[in-house]
């Protein structure tokens, strides 16, 4: 009796110990998973910062590139005032990154306001005096380091985006952040057709 009461507590232990391992090996993989699509959830909002510094940097050089065009070309007012007009309602897009509306307003302000700047550069090809000008020069070459950092910074967020949605798709990480985190699938920043080429400015 002895021994049938010490093998069926041996047996009962086993099984303590092995539900106790079960929970502990969820547990981890919980906790992993967790760690993981926070720190993607912050690679992504960190990519998306970069866009939108490199969105700033274009809109910082605008006032000066209408105002140099402006004192060599004074009748080309509704360009400038386009130009104007678009920066500043970029400045008035306010966007939340799991927001698919917001994201697309935000595409096609740029693209409209891309294609304004193309409008505003290729204003020097009837003024020889602005296109000689060594600050439009410098002016139009900044421009165009930052068209490509845009695009640049815009593919960097859409790969991030890619890697953290899969994440929150995926079964298990599905269930972790439904339970602990309830984040949101982030949009991707698909430039308008006319965004993707950057305004010509090799003049």
């Amino acid at each position: 009796m002895s021994g049938n009461d010490s093998s069926g507590l041996s047996g009962g232990v086993k099984v303590l110990i092995g539900i106790v391992i079960l929970i502990i090996i969820i547990g981890a993989g919980f906790i992993v998973k967790y760690n993981s699509i926070v720190a993607q959830h912050q690679t992504v909002l960190g990519k998306w910062g970069d866009v939108e510094s490199t969105i700033q940097r274009r809109m910082d050089l605008i006032p000066n590139l209408v105002n140099t065009v402006k004192g060599y070309a004074k009748h080309e007012k509704t360009t400038l005032a386009e130009v104007q007009k678009l920066r500043s309602l970029s400045y008035q897009t306010k966007v939340d990154i799991s927001n698919e509306s917001q994201m697309k307003q935000l595409a096609k302000q740029q693209a409209n306001l891309t294609g304004a700047l193309s409008k505003l550069m290729a204003v020097s090809e009837k003024y020889p005096d602005l296109k000689a000008s060594q600050n439009f020069m410098a002016l139009q070459s900044q421009l165009e380091g930052t068209e490509n950092r845009i695009n640049v910074a815009r593919i960097r967020y859409n790969e991030s985006v890619q890697t953290y949605n899969s994440t929150i798709l995926a079964f298990f990480g599905r269930i972790v952040n439904n339970i602990m985190l309830n984040y949101k699938e982030a949009i991707y920043y698909k430039a308008d057709i006319a965004a993707q080429k950057a305004p010509t400015v090799n003049f």
